[in-house]
């Protein structure tokens, strides 16, 4: 920054305060900013958002990133995080050897890149770059790096501490600056006044030696060095409804300035490296993709093969089935990977119908549960809230009941908490309790089973929000339909009911409806698991998927909602009932809300329960299997994924969303029958209620785009749990209430722990593939849309959608490979090895050239 440009800029500020001033520098979105400003915001691209630990968003860590192809990406990002971009060659080596990476489509990979060593000696030339990959430290950066995280945790707790930061709400700078001198870890600073007054003024002053057209690799650097701190502000940041941001501001800019004042007078490096001094790869714009990819691609295209065999090639139009009777019901759930294996089990069951759909069921809302003291976003962080949702009492005696059970056992948690915190009260608390307390202690570590028990039985006896609350659609005052929540409109309209439930409909193309309608979101229970809202429903911003299912169960037995449906043509029958459900992820029991069922279907719903408990059994005997060393008896199973729930000391209680690895979108006739291994997202669509493509559109810009994130998420958190996963349970501390560290403090752990992805230290259960899509659709309509929407297009030209398939219905139920550039190739009709001749027909230089 030019001296005169400084002095403009500080004539400005003259007249305001320090907090006044560094408010003025918070705003960080104009275009027409200081030069620090612009700065900040292109250095700041680079780093994804994180979001708090109890509300969970499983994203790309390199969602900076996707505008390169990948290679080019994770060769980028290893350069700033350090972290490793492609699987460890041992990874590759156990995954040919038990045949995951077919050793034909290997060779014909190799080949089209006109490699012709032995794939023995590849591995062995990757395990030798391997070895050169540890990176140098620096004593000085590390003393910034956890001097800073001391201070940002500090500043950024959310109600953990007892005795928070001072200062808070004057915003972070000025908060660092009044109690650094008595820190004794910012050398020359005895006092406030030995700091600049101002954010601005601190980078002014260490800025200004550099020149400018530096700043944004220095940044860039000091952004990338605390990731998980840095994403967490901006995503705090860019959150206009977060109360703790209100009360206590932070921005990027106030962080950039406390860690370079700190690498200042440490002596610490300012300047990262150059570019050219950095690598030594030589990768240009125009580089070849590494060995790495090479690998990585051909695993993903055998597990492409495997896939397309498993699919129902003959189903061309739905509606060819023929007559078939009335379904016993219908239950939608998420399109998770996890309800792939339920929805198995519950159709052996009897005549029932599964779909899948988004699980915050196309309701974007902020929700408020019955006495929660916060609202949360119960829809994709792509999607912004239209609407307010409280739970409204509708039942006082049960209301009552519930609130004598929950006031008693709130004061009780209150006064031990009181006791415990006091300085006075602790030491005799101790004394009286220790008893009691290690009593408890062990009766839950050696008897969790007998803990899960005895909490169903109090949960039995204390009502459900289900019970005694409804969710309030109608508008809370009509003639002023907006709230204090930021202008959300509490409520909704009949007009956005009948869009949201006709949505719905015509996305899994709907149009006969059973008696009973199940719209089953999901949650998961776990004891002692910080990481408890990653095993929630990623579509609602990983919190349970219960309130969405409740409102569009409203939604849809609305009577005035059904006849402006019929009007629309959805002929819903008068004996159709809606309910919503909720599918326990770790136990595999789905509750129903049955507050709507009236009489004349009660014995519909008692066969439904009692195929519901059945289907629980096989699926949690199904799950079991790769959590235990053989085989499990269902009716064993229910009590076994119960006491992991139940069990404080269980690091594993699931697998989540671990395997993950396609995304089918069409009807369930596609994939009935077949078992897909609880690693394909599944989403209903029938192309032929959807004429204008309108429904497809919307999901492959919503629900694509999200599985995307969440598979990229699974895949680096694999392949390098220390830099974009969160590295072992065991060694964790949750912090501040919004994430966790390793040990005792450092950088913000921003991704799933070892225990969600590995089996031990050393061998991965879920398989690190990109995500591979596949589409029952009209391979021209897939096309347009791909065409209209840069940013689909995007992520699949660029890698990080593996792969992207279309069963063209209308050519016979062909399978036709995107190549890029909006072309696409035929799949040999074995979607097996396709010879040399049909490789010799795909587009030259591209990858996909893999016999299938």
């Amino acid at each position: 920054m030019s001296k005169q440009t400084a002095q403009d800029l500080e004539r400005a500020r003259t007249e305001q305060t320090p907090q006044q001033r560094d408010q003025t520098d918070r705003p960080e979105t104009d275009s027409d900013r200081d030069p620090i400003a612009a700065t900040i915001e292109r250095a700041a691209e680079r780093v994804g958002s994180v979001w708090p630990l109890y509300s969970f968003v499983t994203a790309n860590p390199l969602s900076g990133f996707e505008e390169q192809p990948f290679h080019r990406a994770v060769d980028e990002a290893e350069r700033l995080f350090s972290g490793r971009g492609y699987p460890h060659p041992d990874v590759f080596r156990t995954a040919w050897e038990r045949g995951q990476i077919d050793s034909d489509v290997l060779a014909a990979e190799l080949e089209a890149r006109g490699i012709d060593r032995d794939p023995e000696r590849l591995l062995e030339e990757l395990a030798e770059t391997e070895a050169t990959r540890d990176a140098e430290s620096d004593g000085a950066t590390e003393t910034v790096d956890r001097v800073l995280s001391k201070w940002l945790g500090a500043f950024l707790d959310e109600g953990q501490a007892k005795w928070p930061m001072p200062n808070r709400e004057e915003g972070f700078y000025a908060a660092w600056r009044s109690v650094a001198p008595y820190g004794g870890d910012v050398p020359g600073c005895d006092d406030p006044s030995d700091l600049p007054e101002t954010a601005t003024e601190a980078l002014e002053s260490i800025l200004d030696e550099h020149p400018e057209s530096r700043w944004t690799d220095i940044a860039e650097g000091h952004f990338a060095a605390l990731p998980g701190w840095t994403g967490f502000i901006k995503q705090r940041v860019d959150d206009d409804t977060d109360p703790w941001q209100a009360e206590y501001p932070i921005t990027l800019r106030e962080y950039l300035a406390v860690r370079l004042t700190l690498a200042d007078r440490l002596d610490a490096p300012i300047e990262p490296p150059s570019a050219d001094e950095d690598s030594d790869s030589g990768d240009g714009e125009d580089a070849e993709p590494p060995l790495s990819e090479i690998w990585l691609t051909a695993w993903e295209r055998s597990y492409r093969g495997r896939l397309l065999e498993q699919l129902d090639g003959s189903v061309t139009d739905p509606a060819d089935a023929g007559e078939t009777s009335r379904p016993a019901g219908q239950l939608v759930f998420c399109i998770d990977t996890r309800s792939e294996i339920v929805r198995r089990h519950i159709e052996q069951q009897g005549n029932y119908e599964t779909h899948g759909y988004a699980g915050f069921f196309g309701v974007p809302m902020r929700y408020q549960g019955y006495e929660a003291t916060a609202s949360v976003d119960a829809c994709p962080p792509i999607v912004e809230p239209e609407h307010r949702v409280v739970d409204r009492p509708d039942d006082e005696e049960t209301v009552t009941k519930r609130d004598r059970w929950t006031g008693l056992a709130k004061v009780t948690r209150k006064h031990f908490k009181r006791l415990k915190a006091n300085v006075v009260a602790a030491f005799p608390f101790v004394e009286g309790g220790g008893a009691a307390y290690g009593s408890a202690m062990a009766a839950r570590t050696l008897a969790p089973s007998a803990i899960a028990s005895l909490e169903n039985a109090v949960d039995e006896r204390v009502p459900s929000r289900h019970e005694f609350c409804s969710p309030a659609l109608e508008y809370a005052d009509h003639e002023d339909h907006t709230h204090a929540d930021h202008d959300l409109p509490q409520g909704m309209s009949l007009e956005a009911k009948v869009e949201y439930a006709e949505n719905a409909f015509a996305l899994m193309g709907w149009t006969d409806f059973a008696r009973l309608v199940v719209f089953a979101g999901h949650a998961s229970r776990t004891t002692n698991n910080p990481f408890d809202s990653s095993l929630d429903c990623g579509a609602c911003a990983g919190n349970p998927g219960g309130p969405n299912a409740r409102v569009l169960a409203t939604i849809c037995n609305d009577s005035n909602v059904q006849a402006e449906l019929r009007e629309r043509g959805f002929h819903i029958p008068d004996d159709t009932v809606f309910l919503a459900g909720e599918h326990n992820t770790t136990t595999d029991e789905i509750e129903l809300f049955d507050d709507a069922v009236p009489e004349t279907h009660r014995e519909d719903l008692e066969q439904l329960r009692a195929d519901l408990e059945r289907a629980q059994a096989g699926a949690a005997a199904e799950r079991l299997e790769s959590m235990t060393d053989g085989d499990v008896d269902p009716d064993e199973a229910v009590a076994e994924v119960e006491r992991r729930a139940a069990d404080w000391a269980e690091t594993r209680p699931e697998w989540g969303l671990a395997g993950n690895a396609s995304f089918v979108i069409g009807p369930r006739e596609l994939t009935d029958d077949e078992n897909l291994d609880g690693r394909a997202f599944l989403h209903s669509y029938d192309w032929t209620t959807d004429p204008e493509g309108e429904a497809l559109e919307a999901i492959m810009t919503g629900p694509l785009v999200v599985t995307q994130w969440i598979n990229n998420q699974y895949y680096f958190a694999t392949v390098d749990n220390g830099v974009y996963g969160s590295g072992s349970k065991v060694t964790q501390s949750p912090l501040g209430n919004v994430g966790v560290v390793q040990g005792n403090g450092g950088d913000l752990m921003t991704g799933l722990p070892l225990q969600s992805l590995q089996l031990d230290d050393d061998e991965p259960y879920h398989q690190p593939l990109r995500l591979t899509a596949v589409i029952c659709a009209p391979r021209e309509r897939v096309t347009e849309i791909l065409r209209r929407h840069d940013d689909v297009e995007r992520l699949v030209d660029n890698g990080w959608i593996g792969d992207l398939l279309v069963v063209d219905p209308q050519r016979n139920a062909e399978a036709f490979r995107y190549l890029g550039d909006l072309e696409w190739t035929a799949v040999s009709q074995s979607r097996t090895a396709a010879p040399a001749r049909d490789r010799e027909q795909e587009q030259e230089g591209v990858s996909a050239s893999v016999r299938d």
